[in-house]
């Protein structure tokens, strides 16, 4: 008896996915015109160094304002927006304060103490908190003390939603803010209401700096 060949019956291709991180500070906070910006400030990340900021006017009309096409890219392929721009920015970042700078966008906020969020955070050892799977733990408590906010989730729409976790090791207060959004004073501080809508996680309703490990896998 002749044997017949067998062709081997192949699986699925398995997608590669890669995990990228991104260390640094992302400051929220809402204004009396009713625009809400969100700052990120990243000290190590793939990219390098950078600073973007994501605008909501009170309109809805979401905007990311990006250094450089290649951040532009990336974030925009990661969240949701209605417009991109890629403007030269100056962001600077102390303790006290954080001023970011754009052909759109002036904004200078003041920091202000840690938050109880913020002690209870630093308690967790640096490993374990930047961890994606220690988001299995905060994220439950999150959606339940912060309206609208997660730590985990997918970011983006449809079979190109990224997976995403934040990291968070520390938390304060933004106490001031004055700026200008295009040729229109943002007015003063406010709550950041509505929740932002850019992805899967709104900045907390209280105007507040958070420092974290945002950690994306494409």
């Amino acid at each position: 008896m002749t044997a017949t060949p067998q062709r081997a019956v192949q699986g699925p291709a398995q997608r590669r996915t890669q995990r990228l991180a991104f260390t640094g500070t992302i400051t929220g906070a809402g204004s009396t015109s009713g625009t809400r910006v969100v700052v990120g400030h990243w000290r190590r990340s793939p990219l390098g160094a950078f600073a973007d900021a994501m605008v909501e006017t009170a309109e809805g009309h979401r905007v990311l304002v990006a250094p450089r096409q290649d951040v532009a890219d990336l974030v925009a392929a990661t969240y949701s927006f209605d417009e991109v721009r890629v403007e030269p920015v100056e962001c600077v970042a102390v303790p006290t304060w954080l001023t970011f700078s754009s052909t759109s966008l002036r904004l200078s906020v003041g920091v202000g103490r840690r938050t109880p969020t913020g002690w209870a955070l630093r308690a967790v050892p640096r490993p374990v908190a930047v961890a994606p799977a220690w988001t299995l733990v905060t994220d439950p408590a999150a959606r339940l003390l912060q309206r609208g906010v997660r730590t985990r989730g997918r970011a983006g729409a449809g079979p190109e939603a990224r997976r995403e976790w934040y990291g968070a090791t520390d938390h304060h207060r933004v106490h001031a803010l004055a700026g200008w959004w295009e040729d229109a004073p943002l007015g003063s501080l406010a709550d950041v209401s509505p929740p932002t809508s850019f992805g899967f996680s709104s900045s907390p309703a209280a105007p507040s700096r958070t420092e974290l490990v945002s950690t994306i896998e494409l």
